[in-house]
């Protein structure tokens, strides 16, 4: 992999269609302030604008994923870690097009659990764990984890895990369905890129208009879900591309994606 986007607190690095991105705070286990939620949304940009990238991972490292919001920023100065066009942390107000995996090892605390539940796919050392201490602190889990996680699993249990604050270990996400895989610790990265790199053969154009309708048709009624559909889908079956799926599956080789 090669570096595109170097910083003292995230790097960026893509090769191959997928892009990786690593908050890199180990002195505040993470946490983001507004400096660094800048240098990830302007990488989702990036990610986003780059028909060369069909799939990005989120990580925070081997150690762990990440605490939320810098709260000792937040006690000094009042800094919160929210951008007007992606939202809290550069990304839970607006996720990226671009399929998006999360690779969690150890914890993925408020704001960081926020982040996780941003992205598409998780995929979980078996030590992780994922928690909502807003609670704790005075605070309420503002930036989609009231919002995400009960759409997510069973929501007595969200409701449970919201109200109390006790964090969920990853096995017990992976029975409700929230961790797409559960992997050795420190392994999670390399699970991650296996994902991805299955993603990353497909159809890009396919790939942005699937993630948009399963996200858009939440709020569809089921009157006028398939005309929406229709919308995002058709100009992918004109595309270039789906002519191109058939003529690789009819001549029995791997197709070869343009994007157009």
């Amino acid at each position: 992999m090669t570096a595109v986007a170097p910083s003292s607190t995230l790097r960026v690095e893509n090769a191959d269609g997928i892009a990786v991105l690593t908050l890199d705070r180990p002195d505040r286990r993470n946490a983001v302030d507004l400096p660094t939620a800048r240098l990830l949304g302007a990488a989702l940009d990036a990610v986003d604008a780059d028909p060369g990238i069909r799939v990005a991972i989120l990580t925070g490292g081997p150690r762990f994923f990440s605490a939320g919001m810098d709260l000792k920023a937040f006690a000094q100065t009042g800094e919160r870690p929210v951008l007007p066009d992606r939202g809290g942390f550069g990304i839970v107000g607006r996720p990226p097009t671009t399929p998006i995996i999360a690779a969690v090892e150890g914890a993925a605390l408020g704001g960081g659990f926020e982040i996780a539940l941003a992205c598409d796919l998780i995929v979980a050392g078996e030590g992780a764990s994922f928690g909502l201490p807003e609670v704790k602190r005075g605070l309420v889990a503002s930036g989609g984890g009231l919002l995400r996680l009960p759409r997510r699993i069973p929501r007595n249990v969200a409701t449970e895990a919201v109200l109390t604050g006790r964090p969920l270990s990853a096995a017990r996400c992976a029975e409700l369905g929230l961790v797409n895989a559960v992997v050795a610790d420190g392994e999670a990265l390399d699970a991650a890129l296996a994902l991805a790199g299955d993603i990353a053969a497909n159809a890009p154009l396919a790939l942005v208009a699937s993630k948009q309708v399963m996200a858009d048709s939440a709020l569809w009624t089921d009157d006028e879900q398939f005309a929406r559909q229709e919308a995002v889908v058709a100009p992918v079956r004109t595309s270039e591309d789906a002519r191109e799926g058939a003529r690789a599956f009819a001549e029995k080789r791997a197709p070869r994606w343009s994007g157009r």
